[in-house]
């Protein structure tokens, strides 16, 4: 390891910078190393599942703790958002080790924010599949025997009510939202939802995702969710009424949902389940960057 440098050393800059260099590699090898270990410690993890007869790869909850304790603990000139690449990087490769699986993406408004948003969050082993619409999407993960989908959550009015498509008991859900470090520089910045088939543990329910079907717009719905912290995330017409999607806050309950509603004058609304994710980790959050 090269010694401190203190205004009375004499150094010899050559000298220093092969001592620098040294230090270096001995930081990649040994990063390396655990690279492998941890490698080694996914084997054995594989062995005990099958031994309990499997079980989903992804864990969202889990994921979603790596995340904000390494975003609590980085400090340094290394940008925080490579250091949240390469993590993410290392948990969608390993869990692809565990179990292959594809990644099915909405291109329908264009390619380069979802190829960026994808590759971002897991790489490039794990194969990226291209699709038209979320609906395709989520009808390529409901079909798979493990893949993930992820569609945009501002899809707009031409993408239509997608969210319906998962309301069904065995249909996939979302459960997660990326990026879920927020910051207004982020490199895969685009809101998007990552959907999977049903999670029988290890779902993340900060937030809760719900499809509202109304017989018709009220002027008072959005005071109404607000009083709750629920927000609008998609509105589209239907054969049966006026689709919403929306998200809660995991403390409240889909009968404070009704309610709310009811107050704005829905007196039926139906309300179905679709997914939950992580509450997302804001960046201002994060001191001494």
């Amino acid at each position: 390891m090269s010694k401190p440098v203190t205004p009375e050393t004499e150094i010899d800059p050559v000298t220093f910078l092969n001592e620098l260099r040294v230090d270096i590699d001995r930081i990649d090898s040994s990063m390396h190393q655990l690279l492998m270990e941890r490698s080694q410690i996914i084997d054995r993890l594989i062995a005990v599942k099958a031994k309990q007869g499997g079980g989903s790869a992804f864990r969202p909850g889990r994921e979603a703790d790596m995340m904000r304790r390494i975003a609590q603990r980085h400090k340094g000139l290394l940008p925080l958002e490579t250091v949240e690449g390469i993590w993410r990087i290392i948990i969608a490769t390993f869990t692809y080790v565990q179990a292959n699986y594809s990644v099915h993406a909405d291109i329908a408004s264009g390619d380069a924010s979802m190829r960026d948003s994808v590759r971002f969050h897991f790489g490039f082993t794990v194969p990226f599949i291209q699709h038209q619409g979320p609906q395709a999407v989520i009808e390529a993960v409901a079909k798979s025997s493990g893949d993930l989908g992820m569609v945009r959550i501002e899809g707009g009015l031409s993408a239509g009510a997608w969210w319906r498509k998962l309301t069904a008991a065995n249909a996939p859900k979302i459960i997660a939202r990326v990026p879920f470090i927020e910051r207004p520089d982020h490199p895969a910045g685009m809101p998007v939802f990552v959907i999977s088939l049903p999670l029988a543990e290890a779902a993340a329910r900060d937030v809760m995702i719900y499809s509202i079907t109304l017989d018709r717009w009220h002027e008072a719905i959005p005071a109404q969710l607000g009083r709750l912290k629920a927000e609008i995330l998609g509105n589209a017409a239907t054969d049966v009424g006026l689709s919403l999607l929306v998200s809660l806050p995991g403390a409240q309950t889909a009968q404070e949902l009704e309610q709310a509603l009811h107050h704005a004058g829905s007196a039926r609304a139906r309300i179905e389940l679709v997914g939950s994710h992580a509450a997302r980790y804001d960046h201002s959050q994060i001191t001494d960057q």
